[in-house]
């Protein structure tokens, strides 16, 4: 019988013994109470327990969590009816009143933040919904950061994932952005053509510029052409006559000079003189301004007449007695 008690007793003692051994792995806490009241908190690694008096209450990761938000319907600030859902990342930094401040703790995380997202999105319109979505995740994350400090909980970071609007809400966007797109091509088709057109009157007053330039240098090189033809004939035809002047003259002292010599030279230029007063009239006849010449047969021989005797006083003149 004493065995038996013995045994029973060791059975007990040791059953006590591994009782009073508590494991918390890394990255977990569990809270103790004793006799109903809060005892300790039991961190990583090997804790010890009073059998029969301590118990172990709570268990939780520190570790930083998802919640997973379902969608919701939310009403904007003109009344359009959307369906927003969320994710929420967040971690116990207070395990004492991640227990006690709140009874279930994630489902008062659920239900808060779908307040905080109705009232958030309450306030926007619903273009603002979409453009907005950065500044809203802010909003909500200060939110829920103060509200979730008495229950020893850290939000961290808050994204709205979809912001689904009712599908005549949608069918009436589509509507709209279609009409903003044609206005859009419209309004750059107009721009085009007025800027095509408006290039092209440049073009043409350009153009029409170059050619009155163009036509402007060219009359002006054509009277500067004209001009410098006028000075070069002028001045071809005054070289034309000093020469003609310096031939008669050297010419006329070759006949002096020969008549001096040779007595009957007199003869010769007479008649060289009757031949050029006949190639005169000649030429006269040629003329375009003179149709009709009229020479008297008589008048030749006092023409002759007078040339000789011309050359008569030239033969005097140059050999004076």
């Amino acid at each position: 019988m004493e065995q038996f008690f013995l045994l029973v007793f060791l059975a007990l003692g040791g059953s006590a013994v591994a009782g009073s051994v508590r494991v918390v792995n890394q990255g977990n806490e569990a809270l103790v109470e004793r006799l109903g009241s809060y005892n300790k908190k039991m961190q990583p690694g090997l804790n010890f327990v009073l059998p029969f008096l301590d118990k172990v209450v709570y268990r939780e990761t520190i570790r930083e969590k998802v919640l997973d938000i379902p969608p919701q319907k939310c009403i904007t600030r003109d009344n359009v009816g959307i369906e927003v859902d969320a994710v929420v990342y967040w971690r116990i930094v207070d395990m004492e009143k991640a227990w006690y401040k709140v009874e279930n703790l994630q489902s008062a995380m659920v239900n808060l933040v779908l307040t905080q997202i109705r009232s958030e999105m309450g306030q926007l319109e619903l273009d603002q919904t979409f453009t907005a979505r950065s500044q809203i995740n802010e909003l909500l994350l200060q939110d829920l950061d103060v509200s979730t400090d008495p229950w020893g909980v850290k939000v961290t970071r808050v994204e709205l994932r979809d912001i689904i609007p009712s599908q005549a809400v949608r069918e009436a966007m589509e509507l709209q952005m279609s009409a903003e797109r044609r206005k859009r091509a419209s309004i750059l088709t107009s721009e085009g053509d007025r800027e095509s057109a408006v290039n092209s009157a440049r073009g043409k007053a350009d153009a029409q510029l170059l050619d009155a330039e163009a036509r402007q240098k060219s009359v002006i090189l054509q009277a500067e052409a004209e001009q410098k033809a006028i000075v070069l004939k002028a001045q071809a035809e005054r070289q034309q006559q000093v020469l003609r002047a310096q031939a008669i003259a050297e010419s006329a002292e070759i006949i002096s000079q020969k008549i001096k010599t040779n007595p009957e030279a007199k003869k010769a230029v007479e008649v060289l003189f009757a031949l050029g007063y006949l190639d005169m009239g000649t030429a006269i006849g040629k003329s375009d301004s003179s149709k009709v010449i009229f020479i008297d047969p008589r008048t030749i021989p006092a023409a002759l007449e007078g040339i000789r005797s011309v050359v008569s006083d030239v033969s005097t003149g140059s050999n004076p007695q």
